[in-house]
């Protein structure tokens, strides 16, 4: 005889299509920040850092778009066999992406600034500086993108890892939350 399963509340196909649309950019572009940062000064250079701004700017209103979302929209309850501890400390790892997901494109936007260069969004949009032409707090800010950045990748893992911990070893439903609903 087949045991009930029971089906795990989820999340909006909304909420999920944002989560995993900026999920894929991040991970495009974390790599990209990388490796153009070290290139030596080209023509190419030039152009990977357009397509990093480009893309850090579409993270940018992606984020604010689901925060609008999560503010309108309850996530699902966790289940009730996680412990009030874990159901707090997803809770503050869901807060602390929001923020670095929100601020790591802002400190981009602003290091673009203070280095005096504008962000052109696609080409077409030049965005207004968030500050004046300034070397050192350029110099300063691209230490704080830097580390909100690799801040963010340690968190992705350890979001990650919890994840998967809950897939295969809890068998309890939280990654099936995010995940789209697949028809049998």
């Amino acid at each position: 005889m087949k045991r009930a399963v029971l089906e795990p509340a989820r999340y909006t196909r909304t909420a999920q299509a944002l989560h995993w649309l900026i999920a894929l950019l991040i991970f495009g572009l974390f790599p990209l920040g990388l490796y153009m940062h070290g290139l030596p000064l080209s023509v190419r250079k030039i152009e990977l850092y357009a397509w990093h701004k480009w893309f850090g700017i579409t993270v940018l209103l992606l984020v604010v778009l689901r925060i609008l979302w999560r503010l309108t929209h309850r996530p699902p309850p966790l289940p009730a066999s996680i412990a009030r501890w874990q159901q707090g400390v997803a809770a503050l790892m869901h807060e602390l992406l929001y923020l670095l997901i929100l601020f790591i494109p802002l400190s981009g936007w602003a290091l673009s600034s203070a280095a005096g260069v504008p962000v052109v969004w696609w080409g077409v949009w030049t965005l207004p500086s968030l500050v004046g032409a300034n070397p050192a707090l350029a110099h300063l800010l691209e230490l704080v993108h830097a580390t909100l950045n690799y801040t963010m990748a340690a968190l992705v893992a350890v979001h990650a890892a919890a994840a998967i911990k809950h897939q295969f070893i809890d068998h309890d439903g939280v990654l099936a939350r995010m995940l789209p609903k697949i028809k049998s």
